[in-house]
């Protein structure tokens, strides 16, 4: 009863006050029927609290958000089914759900004709033009007497994720370089020509056909090694994101970082699409590459989730323990911003570790300035051997892209396409969502 005094509207509070000071007046006067009046002013909100006072409801609530994972600019769609366990009523529902000021106005509903098993649904859409990694919730609940005299305020815990990927664009296939490197079981080879020493072994498994023990590769090794009939190979391609604080200029969605990130992602699915493995660099490093491989199953949600949440890094200096030491490691696809000359080092040890390189170089000046059209560092990766092209706030990433398809390809030692075998196969990957 104390809570539901306390939460006493202003209407009620007024009835309150109407109704003391009818009796009051009624004594002062000597007017009775003006005290009957008084009396039934008072009690109103008295027995309005009573009632929601002794009111038992259980309330359950389930949010349910699709899809979870959208690109900037699409909707989702929200949908709140409630439900209510309790044995009384509990007159009239006020439902809020919480949510970022990006996502739009906090959406609010009137439910009435609350009783015992009484279930509603409602659904509304929300939409970001911004990016990143939002929670949805929680709900609170305010329950109003039919007079609107009393109000008591409850909330539920629970939220839910919903993550805004970055805006991508449809690229056009252009001509990319690149090595096949081994990977896993998908692409057979045949050995029929060269030495027992050209032939590629590993070690016995329960249910191997003995026929396939090479011997000699056994005696050597001291266990039983059998031959790899099937030699793996994927296509990899490494997305690297330049996301340094002093290297992009601007603020919010007009920055250099943004058009940055869209243009990372816009590549990633790109290649994804094409075939190859795609794993994410940023200026602070990558984890492992040793995540090579399980990467194909997981096809590029990941990739995005990542560039959803990336931000400016304040370190000065661009980390390179990604960068392999053991030659070319597949196509390299950079989306740099503003380069200092400490930079170049770098620029020139990533082109050289790449089986193929290719630059998206951002003018970040144009962003906070003129887009003068000039794109000088597009022209200083150039000199460096890279295949590079100038992205201005002006310019439309699938343009810049396909000038990079109509620039020349650097010839690089080593292959360039996938070795040639005696049959082949094709592999099927199934996700469930």
């Amino acid at each position: 009863m104390r809570e539901a005094l306390g939460g006493l509207t202003v209407r009620g509070r007024a009835f309150l006050a109407a109704g003391v000071t009818a009796i009051v007046c009624a004594i002062a006067l000597g007017q009775p029927a003006l005290s009957r009046i008084g009396v039934l002013v008072l009690a109103l909100p008295l027995v309005s609290a009573a009632f929601l006072a002794r009111s038992r409801y259980r309330l359950a609530l389930v949010r349910t958000v699709s899809p979870q994972l959208v690109s900037a600019g699409q909707s989702a769609s929200v949908a709140l089914s409630l439900t209510n366990e309790g044995r009384t009523p509990s007159g009239v529902l006020l439902l809020e759900d919480q949510l970022p000021y990006v996502l739009g106005a906090r959406p609010r509903f009137v439910l009435e004709g609350i009783g015992h098993g009484w279930h509603r649904e409602v659904t509304y859409q929300i939409r970001s033009d911004v990016r990143g990694r939002f929670e949805i919730g929680p709900v609170t609940v305010r329950v109003k007497d039919p007079f609107g005299l009393v109000e008591l305020g409850r909330a539920f815990r629970t939220t839910v994720p919903l993550t805004v990927t970055p805006r991508t664009v449809a690229l056009a296939s252009i001509p990319l370089g690149g090595v096949w490197t081994g990977s896993g079981d998908n692409r057979p080879r045949a050995f029929a020509v060269g030495s027992a020493e050209d032939v590629t072994v590993r070690e016995y498994r329960r249910g191997d056909d003995l026929r396939r023990v090479h011997w000699r590769s056994s005696a050597h090794a001291g266990e039983l090694m059998v031959r790899r009939e099937e030699q793996p190979w994927e296509s990899r391609a490494t997305v690297f994101l330049d996301n340094r604080l002093l290297a992009h200029r601007g603020q919010g969605i007009a920055s250099s970082l943004e058009a940055a990130v869209s243009a990372a992602a816009s590549v990633a699915v790109h290649l994804t699409q094409r075939g190859f493995t795609v794993r994410l660099v940023t200026a602070a490093g990558e984890a492992s590459s040793r995540d090579w491989h399980t990467r194909a199953d997981r096809g590029v949600a990941p990739l995005l989730e990542t560039l959803a949440v990336t931000t400016t890094v304040p370190q000065p200096r661009l980390d390179t323990d990604w960068i392999g030491e053991n030659g070319a490691d597949g196509l390299l696809v950079a989306v740099l911003g503003h380069l200092e000359p400490r930079d170049l080092p770098v620029v020139r040890r990533m082109q050289a570790r790449s089986g193929s390189s290719v630059a998206i170089a951002l003018d970040v000046d144009a962003w906070v300035g003129p887009d003068t059209g000039e794109r000088a560092a597009a022209q200083l990766l150039g000199r460096q051997g890279w295949r590079a092209a100038g992205l201005g706030p002006s310019d439309r990433l699938d343009n810049v892209w396909a000038e990079l398809g109509r620039g020349r390809t650097q010839a690089r030692p080593g292959p360039e396409a996938a070795p040639t075998s005696a049959s082949t196969s094709s592999s099927t990957v199934t996700e469930d969502h």
